[in-house]
């Protein structure tokens, strides 16, 4: 029994009142801190920017940026800190991960002031990874002169901007929605005569959304820490998609939009703005379509037919409104875009051996009528190892999107915008690890640094 002392006698102590004369010794955990990964991170943008600003890509090495300072650097060194900042930027977005599933939790607020200043950096730079930007300002320069995109080559429109735009896609006509087309021309519009400031123009404001996404999933995900990671604060999403300045970030916005009101209490409300939202993201990029069929699935296992046939409705009317501006052959490109095979497509050997063997016309069908049902079955499959918890408004999206990303024949790292954004909103889990390396893998494979890569 415990005593004490009280006018010289001994009395009992109460538990209560030796916990309160005594407080008990807690155990004080140290928060992990992912110096490494921070550091590798930092330097992964510092070296993305260094290539923005040496300008290595041979399509826009004469775009006089204003913060270019640096003279064009020499193809193998640009590759060189090319494949470095990619390498970096994955290692050091799996680093800062891993620590956040160890107990690290930083202010959200912290992460993304650091990559919003990052994102702003990259974006007064010249296009990393890819000429897209060039090809965008040369279809919106032919719209703002009141030319069709859908009709109207770069090569026909000759010039400053067609000079601009990789060889491999001068003669193509734009495969973009009519919301991308508006997009691109209200930026040749400010960029007159000047392809360069153009190009900057959009560049910012592709910055600007990817800033945006990035606040909308900190304030929308369960995790704030975890969003901020795998967007606004992840380096190698701002050298893919910031560097690149490519339009899958305004496809992201939307689906945070879209993913977001598919989570809430359902309401008429809800289903007709996620139908536009959908139908405004495939005026943006036909590949948007994943999207609603995805948000789609979940209602149809419920039966849920009613929600399902609204939210299509709206996305349905919302894209024939949008495209009737310029008609059914702004479709015809979207055809020969389908037939095209990237590398290192799981359809390369298909496509070299059915080519040898059935013809490339009966090869280029063969692989439009396989590769959906793969990505179904890889869905599916990625669908079971999703987080337990994940609601499936996120996770079937992420599945659907991830799986496209893996099997589609044409397929780029900035692709991989649509995935990340679900990917923010679930739980921990080991696929999001896998989503960031296959990412940094087609970054690797279609590295632009200083070899005027055209995609």
């Amino acid at each position: 029994m415990n005593l004490t002392t009280d006018d010289n006698q001994w009395i009992p102590l109460s538990q209560a009142r030796l916990r309160a004369l005594v407080p008990p010794v807690r155990a004080v955990v140290a928060q992990p801190r992912p110096r490494t990964a921070v550091a590798m991170s930092a330097a992964g943008v510092t070296l993305f920017a260094l290539v923005g600003s040496g300008a290595p890509n041979h399509n826009t090495l004469t775009v006089p940026t204003t913060w270019r300072a640096l003279p064009a650097m020499p193809d193998v060194l640009s590759q060189t800190v090319t494949i470095a900042a990619i390498v970096l930027s994955c290692l050091g977005t799996l680093g800062m991960l891993s620590a956040r599933r160890r107990g690290w939790s930083p202010d959200s607020r912290l992460l993304f002031l650091p990559g919003a200043l990052a994102v702003l950096v990259v974006a007064n730079l010249t296009p990393v990874g890819s000429s897209d930007t060039a090809s965008y300002a040369a279809y919106g320069r032919i719209a703002a002169l009141g030319g069709d995109p859908y009709v109207t080559s770069p090569a026909q429109l000759g010039g400053p901007y067609a000079q601009l735009v990789a060889v491999a896609w001068r003669d193509t006509t734009s495969v973009y929605g009519p919301v991308a087309t508006w997009w691109q021309s209200a930026a040749a519009f400010l960029g007159g005569e000047r392809p360069w400031v153009t190009i900057w123009v959009l560049m910012l404001a592709n910055a600007c959304v990817f800033l945006g996404t990035g606040y909308l999933l900190i304030r929308a995900a369960d995790d704030p820490v975890r969003a901020g990671l795998l967007w606004v604060a992840n380096p190698l999403l701002i050298g893919v998609l910031v560097g690149g300045g490519h339009l899958d970030t305004i496809v992201a916005a939307l689906a945070v939009g879209a993913i977001h009101l598919a989570r809430r209490t359902p309401r008429l409300r809800h289903d007709l703005l996620i139908g536009g939202l959908v139908g405004l993201a495939c005026c943006v990029k036909i590949s948007a379509a994943l999207l609603g069929v995805a948000l789609a699935w979940p209602l149809l296992r419920v039966g849920a037919w009613r929600r399902v046939a609204r939210q299509a409705s709206v996305a349905a009317l919302t894209i024939a409104l949008l495209y009737s501006v310029y008609g059914l052959h702004a479709l015809a490109p979207l055809s020969a875009a389908s037939r095209m095979v990237s590398f290192p497509s799981l359809w390369m050997v298909f496509d070299w051996l059915g080519s040898e063997l059935l013809g490339p016309g009966a090869t280029a069908t063969a692989i439009r009528l396989l590769w959906p049902g793969l990505m179904l079955v890889l869905a599916w499959a990625l669908h079971r190892r999703t987080p337990a918890g994940s609601p499936p408004a996120v996770a079937v999206p992420f599945a659907l999107a991830f799986a496209w990303v893996l099997t589609a024949p044409w397929s780029m790292p900035w692709y991989a915008a649509l995935p990340f954004v679900p990917a923010a909103l679930c739980p921990q889990g080991r696929l999001t690890r896998y989503l960031v390396a296959a990412t940094a893998a087609l970054a690797l494979v279609n590295n632009g640094g200083g070899h005027g890569w055209s995609a």
